[in-house]
Order: C-alpha cells, then structure tokens, then sequence
C-alpha cells in the first residue's frame, strides 16, 4: 500500500487543475492516466475537432473568395494529410503541456495505467495498491454505440477514430444529427465529401427550439448535405466494398449506400471497468456517477467530476466541476452544481451560441415573458463580412426582467452570448445592457438594440 492525501483518477479538464490545486494546499497527491493526457477534450474533443473546423473553413471561404474580389488561380484542394498533420501538432502540443506539468509537479506522483477501485478508499493499478482519504474520479465518457442489427459486421468511425482519418471519404453517412454529428457533417462536406445525416428525431438538434433547428438544416442542405430527420436506421450491411444503411421513414425503408459510416449517437460514460461496486460508489442506470450539489458520491471523500457523473458533458462545465470541488474543500467557500446557468454551442458555420432556457422551456414555465429577435442579415459586421446566415433571439422574464435564455445561431455567435452569461450571473436586469454602449462595428453592438425591442411572447 501507498499512501497519499488525494488520488486523482484521469487527467481530463478536472483532474489536473484539482492536482496542482491540492498540491498548493499541502498535500501528496497521486494522479493516474491510462492512455492520454488531458482527457476528451484534447485528444478526441474540442481541440482536435475544432481544429479541423478551421481547416474546412478555410477551404470553403478560399472558395468563396471570388466573392470578396480576390483571384485564386485554379480549383481549391484539400490536402488530408496535411490537415490531420496540423491538428496531430495542435493535439501533441496540448497532451504533452498537461503530462509534462503534472509529472514535474512536486509532491505529485503520476501512474500510467489502468485504475480500479478494490475497497473503500483503495485503488490499484498496475499491481500497486494506493489509499488516500480523498479520490477524485474524472474518467470522462466515450461514444456510445446503438443496437443496430448488422453494426457488428461493418467498420465505422467514432469521434474518436474520425479524426485520425487522412484522406478524403468518398460518401461519409453520419448516424446522429447532433453537435457531435453535424460538426463534422460540416467539415467533411466542406473537404469535399458527399455527406448524409441521418437522424432519429423529428429534427436536427431536437433540443434546440424549432426555428433553430431549421435554420441549421437549411445552410447544411445549402452546402449540399443530404439530411434525412424522421427517419431511423433499422439495419446496416454491406455491399460490395461499400456500406449500405436501411432507413425507414413515413413508413417506408429506403437503402444509403456509403463509403465510410461516422456513429454520432450520444455518450456514455467511462465507468463500468472502475470497480466502483468494490467501494460501494452509486451509479445511475447508465452508468453515471451519482452525486449531490457539490459533485461528491454516495461515499464520503469520493467525488465524481467532468463528464463520468452527468451533471454536463462539456469541457467547461468540467472545468466548473474543479472549481466547485476547489472552492468547497479548500477555500471554506459553498459553490453548488445548480448555481450554474446552462451554456455550450454548436460548433458549425455559423456556430450557435447558447445560454439558459429555449423558447419551448420558457413557454412551458407558464410564466409572462417577453422575446426580442433579430435577423443576422440586419447585423452590419456580418453583412460586411458576407456571412449572414441565421438570427439571434433573447427572451426575459417580464416581470423580474432577468434574461431567461438566449440563441444566437450566426457569426460570433459563440463568442456574443457571453455578454448574455454574464449579465445573467450578475443577477441584473436586461435594462442594464439596454443603457450600456457597445463597440461598432461588431456583432455585440446590436445586443443593446435587442434589449430596447422587447415583445410579448404570445
């Protein structure tokens, strides 16, 4: 047995910081990776998607170039090779800077392999049994992969795999259309594959209200993406060299042959290899760590963080987990889970940045509120820019006149909502934006003239 004060169980957005943060306060911590160092969002997630994001939206602005006067001698390429080099050195740099800062950490020690628990407050790995009165679980979540009869028997991609890809997939089918799905839709159409997206629900993003849904599914039929919603994937199998997808929809099954297949069909949490039955640790139906308001499990000194316990599965909501656990065991200050107000977007071309309610949420509150909305075509910085694709729309509660929630799906979209995050912390009345002089020209600026076109949300 080796003892320490904290044990630290995978090094996603929360496990590292909280490392360095107990090693401040004084306390030996051991911190255990199997695989990757920096968790999803480094290696499988945010960076590397968002990364191939800006390489596809180079390739479609170069091609839009004539539109803005500039002459491109010949076709626009896309060189896979060249792509997925330039990500593999963004991804490298990111793991590298996380693995090298806990393994020169003093007073950390780090194990490299695979952790089970095997008692209350002991875990092992690689045959070496460590204890700690504090364990910090933040394994993080991996693609979960539906019951379809013949998946077996064909390849398909992941996110995780996808983004190893270095050539160019002649038609690339994705089963789901979610972030996850219409992100990369969007980046390999924009490479210059055929793409279809094949979705379950009524919709595409069936959380999002319906205007935005539609929105979204208009510039990626734009773009030449075949989007088939309503219609549910009943079988795969192949045919030839290729892939062939039976989709029933309206009743009636229809064939998708495809080259390659992406699964984009939600989430599931890395826990059923842990051994939490051995410490007694509480999961859901499945498989989420449960835990209370301030992210600790059933069993005391054990908390649960990122996206292994289902209290949100963003990166920065991880990031949000490590401040509360920080805040409540070494600052004496009280932080809870639900004191933070929802917020992600959608990485797309416009992106989609959310915050708080949907229009449906707020509808259903029963309670008065008010709406503002405006076309991004009507925004002088994206009309400039030649990118006025999508709207904005705030709603706020008409008596208390707090901002509810907000979708802006257009340029800067993910960067705008911030203004509205913020205000909606502070507590302060939608009145204060209304008053507050913004830069022009900019896509922010006409946040203040929103804030002055209130209506009644019939």
């Amino acid at each position: 047995m080796r003892n320490h004060d904290a044990i630290v169980i995978g090094t996603g957005q929360s496990g590292p910081a909280l490392a360095r943060r107990l090693v401040a306060a004084g306390q030996r911590v051991a911190v255990i990776e199997r695989k990757y160092f920096g968790g999803t969002c480094v290696n499988t997630g945010c960076t590397p998607t968002k990364t191939l994001v800006a390489s596809a939206y180079a390739a479609f602005l170069a091609r839009r170039a004539g539109d803005y006067g500039v002459t491109i001698g010949g076709p626009v390429g896309v060189d896979m090779r060249a792509v997925k080099a330039r990500k593999d050195a963004i991804v490298g740099a990111s793991r590298q800077g996380v693995e090298r800062s806990l393994k020169t950490l003093e007073g950390c020690t780090v194990y490299e392999g695979h952790a089970r628990f095997v008692g209350d407050k002991r875990v092992a790995v690689n045959g070496i049994e460590l204890g700690a009165d504090r364990i910090f679980i933040n394994v993080g979540g991996r693609a979960s992969i539906p019951a379809i009869p013949g998946l077996d028997q064909v390849p398909y991609f992941t996110n995780s795999s996808m983004i190893d890809v270095d050539f160019l997939p002649s038609h690339l089918i994705i089963l789901g259309g979610s972030y996850i799905g219409l992100e990369f839709a969007q980046v390999y159409r924009r490479f210059g594959s055929e793409v279809t997206v094949i979705e379950a629900a009524p919709r595409l993003i069936a959380r999002e209200d319906e205007d935005v849904s539609r929105a979204v599914a208009d510039f990626l039929k734009e773009e030449g993406i075949d989007v088939r919603a309503d219609s549910k994937v009943v079988g795969v199998e192949r045919q030839g060299n290729s892939i062939a997808v039976k989709v029933e929809s309206a009743g009636k099954i229809s064939k998708v042959v495809s080259t390659h297949m992406l699964v984009a069909i939600g989430r599931r949490p890395n826990t059923d290899d842990l051994g939490l039955d051995k410490a007694g640790i509480a999961t859901d139906s499945h498989g989420y760590i449960q835990v209370d308001d301030q992210l600790r499990t059933s069993v005391p000194g054990i908390w649960a963080m990122g996206d292994c316990n289902g209290r949100g599965a963003f990166t920065h909501t991880s990031w949000n987990d490590f401040e509360i656990v920080a805040a409540n065991i070494l600052d004496n200050e009280q932080r809870r889970v639900s004191d933070r107000i929802s917020a992600y977007a959608l990485y797309t071309d416009p992106p989609l940045g959310r915050a708080g309610m949907t229009e449906a949420e707020v509808r259903n509150t029963g309670k008065p509120a008010m709406i503002s909305t405006m076309a991004m075509e009507d925004v002088s910085r994206a009309y400039e820019k030649g990118e006025t694709k999508g709207f904005m729309k705030i709603l706020v509660d008409r008596d208390s006149k707090h901002i509810l929630g907000a979708s802006l799906l257009g340029l800067a979209g993910d960067e705008v909502i911030h203004g509205i995050i913020d205000l909606m912390y502070a507590k302060a009345p939608y009145t204060v934006m209304q008053r507050a002089m913004h830069i022009h020209p900019t896509v922010s600026e006409f946040l203040p003239t929103m804030m002055q076109e209130f209506r009644p949300l019939q």
